[in-house]
């Protein structure tokens, strides 16, 4: 069997717990309704007192609660009495080939894999197998580092991208395994969907995962031979927090190699036609629309020109992944929306928002302060657009075809550039790994 960690992926020992009811198991991935905690009440209510992941995790929203030590505590007592109890079948040695149905009724194929930590990196300007896609706030490590640190049981939401237009990876992997009996198959709590998974474990579907990684890398190679896999597409910071802990780890242990040193993940192709992939929007507070425009427009280079209407500026934004629009009411409540055509071939974003940070700083220094935010939805920007002293700027799709080329050229992706779906499409926690 040919050996797939020259990618920087090993096959796992996966834990399923026996006769699986996905519905109370399986549970959203944390870093979600961070603001919405009777959501989280009613996931608890969902689960009662069957087994769940949801006793193995801690939900974001508690992070700053009192008890959150106790919450930790008690995660890893359950951990551990998961283990040592008949909860979990015995491990499997295979990678798992996933099929989730969204509440939205979009298909996202996917594959979970363990990655080699040694191969991951978060910096800026990393030429690793694999990389962050947005800037990582370093800040946010330490108190995520608690909760994996000696932590029995990892159970992974982290979602990779792979650079696949061919589709070779993903989805030739599902058309080898679907014709097995499924390793769980189910609906997802509170109106989430459908989630089925499949082992690949047979000698001759290991090797065709291995054939299709090795075409990724010939296709994601540049000119000094640096190798972009994947890129972090959701949960950058557990991934940060996981090599952190690997990191501290091996310096206090002195191994080279242990469970410690891998992550499960799940792959998803960014061509995948399931994966939504929309912009974020941006609205600034207390600015004039000709001052920010001239201002961006400087920066980026290009022409400016008004619109006549919402439809106009909306279907001129969406014909071009180099332009976008400024959205704006007057003192006699008049609409005004500005079209800025521009010469950026790479993700727009990747321009804008280090434009937006500079007007920003330079109104701070003459002393007005402006605010930003950052907005879901072309509804939003036209409504926020129509407050006094507000710009709504509102920004193209994402341009799959650019999104790797721009991380490598570039490094991460400013905060808050892309979305990948709706809060009820992320990962769901499913397959576990013991850790420590």
């Amino acid at each position: 069997m040919k050996n797939l960690r020259e990618f920087g992926i090993d096959v796992p020992e996966i834990l399923l717990p026996k006769n699986i009811d996905v519905s109370s198991w399986s549970v959203i991935a944390c870093d979600q309704y961070t603001q919405d905690e009777e959501y989280w009440k009613s996931v608890s209510e969902a689960v009662g007192s069957k087994p769940s992941t949801l006793n193995m995790i801690l939900p974001e929203v508690y992070l700053s609660s009192p008890d959150c030590d106790k919450r930790i505590e008690n995660i890893r007592s359950n951990m551990k009495a998961y283990l040592s109890s008949d909860v979990f079948s015995k491990e499997q040695k295979e990678l798992v080939y996933v099929e989730r149905t969204t509440g939205y009724g979009r298909v996202r194929k996917g594959l979970v894999v363990a990655i080699d930590l040694e191969t991951y990196e978060w910096k800026p300007m990393s030429k690793a197998l694999i990389r962050a896609t947005e800037a990582t706030i370093v800040e946010r490590i330490p108190p995520r580092k608690k909760i994996r640190k000696n932590a029995p049981v990892e159970s992974p939401h982290i979602m990779l991208l792979v650079n696949d237009s061919e589709k070779c990876l993903v989805e030739k992997t599902g058309s080898l395994v679907k014709q097995k009996k499924p390793l769980y198959d189910g609906d997802l709590m509170l109106k989430s969907g459908h989630v089925t998974g499949w082992a690949v474990s047979e000698e001759e579907e290991l090797n065709s995962v291995y054939e299709a990684l090795n075409s990724i890398r010939e296709k994601n190679t540049d000119k000094d031979g640096n190798v972009f896999m994947f890129a972090v597409g959701d949960g950058n910071h557990s991934l940060a927090t996981a090599k952190a802990v690997w990191d501290e780890y091996k310096a206090e242990s002195g191994l080279e190699d242990s469970p410690v040193r891998y992550a499960l993940v799940e792959i998803v192709n960014i061509y995948d036609t399931g994966l939504t992939f929309e912009p974020i929007h941006r609205v600034l507070f207390n600015v004039d629309v000709n001052d920010l425009a001239e201002s961006v427009k400087n920066e980026l280079g290009g022409t400016l020109r008004e619109c006549s209407s919402p439809k106009e500026l909306e279907d001129a934004v969406k014909k071009s992944n180099a332009s976008f629009g400024f959205v704006s009411c007057d003192e006699n409540s008049k609409e005004k929306y500005l079209l800025l055509e521009t010469p950026v071939t790479e993700l727009l974003v990747s321009r804008l928002q280090p434009a937006l940070d500079a007007f920003i700083a330079s109104k701070k220094e003459s002393g007005v302060a402006v605010d930003i935010d950052y907005i879901h939805g072309t509804e939003e920007v036209f409504r926020l657009g129509k407050k006094k002293s507000a710009v709504s700027i509102l920004l193209p799709p994402i341009a799959k075809d650019s999104f790797f080329a721009t991380i490598a050229s570039r490094g991460p992706l400013p905060r808050k550039s892309f979305s990948m779906g709706e809060a009820s499409e992320k990962r769901f926690y499913l397959e576990c790994r013991k850790l420590f």
